[in-house]
């Protein structure tokens, strides 16, 4: 009862590609490693590798299957349902001896969205049974998340739907956290690597960007062009140059071949 105040679902297409695989993974093992349990229904797919994700992280998951506890459903999963049993929780509404049927498989998509505080979509096609433990979580109140994928693949259409409706686009653990977590569990914001010229202060970065992507430049031209006198605009090309940003050729200024990431400060996108 008490992994189940601190769950989330990850549920998505069985026959999933190795994005839906590799996204459903990292998502689980992200959240084991935060102290979330996994949980999600011990199919081929998407609900294989999340489990897998959770146990490589030394974490919880929970399986729930749509029969009873004591057959390991579907057989080519046997062995990861067994390491579920000695790391992790095997759930089953259904008394030892029955087998999974299509309603069932249904009906157990229920109980995977009850037990979560939300559920993680990775993958699914418009008529998915992903779809339903979705749905089955709003009805709840429980939060509904989705991660997007390439529009041109039928496997990304039932998420979309979902994110056009009530669903949040999540692309990480520390995402999905932030939604279903206590307050204060916030995800980190994103950001790129610190370039060298991200170091430069902004009136050196403005001569940095009025160097020409191709060609040289006056000492005039570039002073107009960053809004600084001559004189200011010499003294900073020769900053740029002892960084390795610029160099001079025949009285004129142009970007250095080597400077590092200069180039994506070329102004127009060059």
């Amino acid at each position: 009862r008490r992994w189940a105040l601190r769950s989330v679902a990850v549920v998505g297409a069985r026959g999933c590609t190795p994005y839906g695989a590799h996204t459903a993974g990292s998502l689980a093992a992200g959240l084991a490693e935060r102290g979330w349990v996994v949980v999600s229904g011990a199919a081929f797919g998407v609900d294989g590798a999340a489990h897998r994700g959770a146990l490589a992280a030394g974490g919880a998951t929970v399986a729930v299957l749509a029969c009873g506890v004591d057959a390991a459903y579907p057989r080519g999963h046997t062995e990861l349902i067994g390491r579920i049993v000695r790391q992790g929780v095997v759930v089953g509404e259904l008394p030892p001896g029955e087998h999974p049927t299509p309603s069932r498989f249904l009906l157990r998509n229920r109980v995977i969205a009850a037990l979560t505080r939300g559920t993680v979509v990775v993958e699914a096609a418009r008529r998915s049974g992903a779809l339903v433990t979705a749905r089955a979580a709003q009805r709840l109140g429980r939060f509904t998340m989705g991660v997007p994928g390439p529009v041109t693949s039928g496997l990304s259409a039932g998420v979309h739907e979902l994110l056009r409706g009530e669903a949040v686009l999540v692309s990480d653990a520390a995402e999905v956290i932030e939604l279903v977590g206590d307050m204060g569990e916030l995800a980190p914001e994103h950001s790129g690597p610190v370039l060298p010229r991200d170091l430069l202060d902004p009136a050196t970065r403005r001569v940095l960007e009025a160097l020409p992507g191709k060609g040289a430049a006056s000492l005039r031209a570039v002073a107009r062009a960053a809004a600084v006198p001559e004189d200011e605009a010499l003294g900073r090309l020769y900053e740029l140059h002892a960084l390795g940003f610029a160099e001079r050729s025949a009285g004129a200024w142009r970007l250095a071949h080597d400077a590092s990431g200069a180039g994506n400060l070329r102004r127009g996108g060059a």
